[in-house]
């Protein structure tokens, strides 16, 4: 199916303002013991999705590992097209970032950390007699997968992480986990950590539209625009398969008159017979998230775009309002320990 003749209908850019955030307690918590627990750390992999390769960037995990080597694992590869892989190592290895694309249920992908261990112990190996690797990154990028998949071929063994699709499965940092006996490694879990405030919103919709795999709870953000945006980004990129996948008779621009056709379609249908639109919405985002609209990246990788993200994200920025008195008061509990502490009252 092709859009010819209907392109006059799609749209070129999408306006959307509201920033999305989300951050509970058991994240800044997860985040301490993370730099708490640094300094014991050789080796840090920071897992990203493949779909949002610039979208699923953490400023908090560069300050973090800024004293460690690391190395930028995109897991899901095989729900983002293949041909973004050489661009994005490009782009990353520009700032120094090494990068390596994985498919937890493909061993030779995820054999390509368990490698690049053996390498570290190989070339000093008086330095690391053993190895302790921390894996990081936003809630369900995939983390515990990819931990349970290198326990799996490093040493025959099952599941030692726990996995879900909701976020926050992995709620504080695990204890060693070994993957590899000669030479020895082990891998700590940590929970997922997402960025406190997204400045860019749309950068945050394509954050929260891989969905309960990326860490953005669905009744944070505003389920009718995740699907707008969707369907505006397979509208951009030609991917019209989606009516084929959908059962639905033509391509739109709309999302109400999508909703309407996909709602009679599946059957959503209230008393009455009007549409039931959460539960269209539901089902249009829960097909996409299992990969059924095919390999789909929603970040631009051109280089400006990429420069972009860059400045954008990673330089210091201001915090929010909200930030700051959540900042505040728990500097005043820290106080107030303290000074119990020191009266030993606790």
């Amino acid at each position: 199916m092709s859009l010819k003749g209907t392109q006059r209908l799609v749209r070129t850019s999408f306006s959307y303002e509201k920033s999305i955030n989300w951050f509970p307690g058991h994240m800044m918590a997860g985040l301490r013991e993370m730099r708490d627990q640094m300094r014991n750390v050789d080796l840090v992999v920071e897992t990203r999705d493949a779909r949002i390769p610039l979208s699923s960037i953490n400023k908090q995990f560069e300050e973090l590992v800024r004293s460690r080597q690391r190395v930028v694992v995109y897991n899901k590869a095989d729900l983002a097209p293949i041909s973004i892989q050489s661009t994005v190592k490009k782009e990353m290895a520009k700032r120094s970032q090494h990068v390596l694309f994985t498919d937890t249920s493909v061993d030779r992908s995820v054999k390509q950390i368990l490698e690049l261990a053996k390498t570290l112990v190989k070339d000093d190996p008086v330095k690391y007699q053993q190895l302790v690797v921390m894996v990081v990154g936003m809630p369900n990028v995939g983390k515990s997968s990819l931990i349970n998949a290198l326990r799996r071929i490093g040493v025959r063994k099952g599941k030692a992480a726990s996995t879900g699709a909701k976020p926050g499965v992995t709620r504080a940092v695990s204890g060693k986990i070994r993957v590899l006996e000669k030479p020895t490694v082990y891998l700590v879990d940590t929970p997922g950590v997402m960025v406190p405030h997204i400045p860019d919103p749309i950068a945050a919709i394509k954050v929260a539209l891989t969905g309960k795999y990326r860490g953005i709870k669905d009744n944070i953000a505003d389920e009718s625009v995740l699907a707008d945006y969707l369907l505006f980004r397979l509208n951009l990129l030609n991917n019209v398969d989606y009516c084929n996948v959908l059962g639905i008779e033509k391509p739109t621009d709309d999302i109400s008159d999508l909703l309407q056709m996909l709602g009679k379609k599946i059957g959503a249908l209230r008393r009455g017979g009007e549409v039931d639109t959460d539960k269209t919405i539901h089902f249009f985002l829960r097909t996409f998230r299992q990969g059924k609209f095919g390999r789909v990246c929603l970040d631009d990788l051109d280089e400006e775009s990429v420069e972009e993200t860059f400045r954008r994200n990673l330089e210091d920025a201001l915090p929010s309002k909200n930030q700051q008195r959540k900042a505040k008061r728990t500097a005043q509990r820290q106080r107030t320990l303290e000074r119990a502490r020191s009266k030993n009252l606790i």
